[in-house]
């Protein structure tokens, strides 16, 4: 029962965490996008301009930077939880 307790409990922190999680990794990957192809705005995939090559590498340099962002955001979240509450929230 303390288990599900805690797993709902971390439902709205977690819910919260991924929303500074995305903000973070946005501005992250605007920066280092700047540095990699020294240009200030990366791709849409619809901008006829582009090659396939430049759309497809930002795409992947973009997921990159969320998933690691988000994983670090949420693991350090369910370790704040644990040491607040004694358990961990999955």
């Amino acid at each position: 029962m303390a288990k599900v307790v805690s797993k709902v409990a971390y439902k709205p922190v977690g819910m919260l965490l991924g929303i500074g999680a995305g903000v973070v990794a946005g501005a992250i990957f605007r920066q280092v996008w700047k540095i990699a192809a020294g240009d200030d705005d990366a791709p849409d995939a619809t901008d006829e301009e582009r090659g396939w090559g430049e759309i497809l590498a930002a795409a992947a340099l973009q997921g990159a930077i969320f998933a690691v962002v988000k994983a670090a955001v949420d693991r350090g979240g369910a370790a704040g939880v644990r040491r607040l509450t004694g358990r961990w929230p999955a």
